[in-house]
C-alpha cells in the first residue's frame, strides 16, 4: 500500500495518523479563563519535549474556521496550565471531560472533579489524577495555513507524584497503571514490557 498524502482528505489523514502512531500518552489539561472558569480537557497529541529545561508539548487542534479551543485560548491568555496524567482510575472521568462543553461551563464542576491548589501556578490540579505537571507557557507554534493546530510547549516548574507511585527516584509503572489512546474510541493499558539495553558503539581499530 502506497499513499500520496496530497490525494486523500482530512478524515483519511486523521485515521492514518491515529491508527499508526499508537499508543499515545494522554495529557489531561486543566486551564483557567480570564473569567476564572476552570477548563479540563484531554489531548493525546502529547509528549516530552526537553529535559533541561524540563518541557512538554501538547498539540491542540483548532475547531472549524481556525477557531482556537478553550484550552489553547486560556493558556495563551494566562500563560499557565497543569497536565494531570491519566490512569485506569480516572480514565472514565477523562473521557467525560472530552465532551464539547461551552466556554462558560467548567468541565470540572459539571463532572464533579476535585480541584486542588497548585504550588507555582494559579491553575488548579485535578485531585483524581496522581501525577501533575505544573507548567508555564514557553512557546506556541501555530501549524497550518489557515491555522489548524496550536502546538503548545510548556516548561514544567513543579511536579506532584503520589507517594505510593514514587520509589528510589523512579515511578512504579505497575502501580501507576497509565492509560494511553489508540484509534477510534479505544484506550489501552500497559501490556507486556521487555528490556533491551542500549548498545555501545565500539570503534574498530
Amino acid at each position: 500500500m502506497e499513499i500520496d498524502i496530497g490525494q486523500i482528505g482530512r478524515q483519511e489523514k486523521y485515521k492514518l495518523l491515529i491508527g499508526s502512531v499508537v499508543p499515545r500518552p494522554i495529557a489531561w489539561v486543566s486551564s483557567i479563563s480570564r473569567d476564572e472558569v476552570v477548563n479540563v480537557a484531554p489531548f493525546s497529541y502529547f509528549n516530552v519535549a526537553c529535559i533541561d529545561p524540563m518541557m512538554v508539548s501538547v498539540a491542540v487542534a483548532r475547531k472549524p474556521g481556525s477557531v482556537p479551543k478553550d484550552t489553547s485560548r486560556n493558556i495563551q491568555e494566562t500563560g499557565q496550565f497543569v497536565i494531570n496524567m491519566v490512569d485506569v482510575h480516572n480514565v472514565e472521568a477523562v473521557n467525560q471531560s472530552s465532551a464539547d462543553y461551552p466556554p462558560e461551563i467548567s468541565e470540572a464542576e459539571a463532572i464533579g472533579l476535585t480541584l486542588i491548589p497548585s504550588k507555582a501556578v494559579k491553575v488548579p490540579r485535578i485531585g483524581e489524577s496522581r501525577i501533575h505537571f505544573e507548567c508555564k507557557l514557553h512557546q506556541v507554534v501555530t501549524l497550518g495555513e489557515p491555522a489548524a493546530s496550536d502546538l503548545i510547549i510548556g516548561e514544567v516548574v513543579y511536579v506532584h507524584i503520589d507517594d505510593e507511585l514514587y520509589f528510589d527516584g523512579k515511578i512504579d509503572v505497575d502501580k501507576y497503571a497509565p492509560v494511553s489512546r489508540m484509534a477510534g474510541h479505544s484506550y489501552a493499558k500497559i501490556g507486556e514490557m521487555f528490556d533491551r539495553p542500549r548498545p555501545v558503539y565500539e570503534k574498530k581499530e
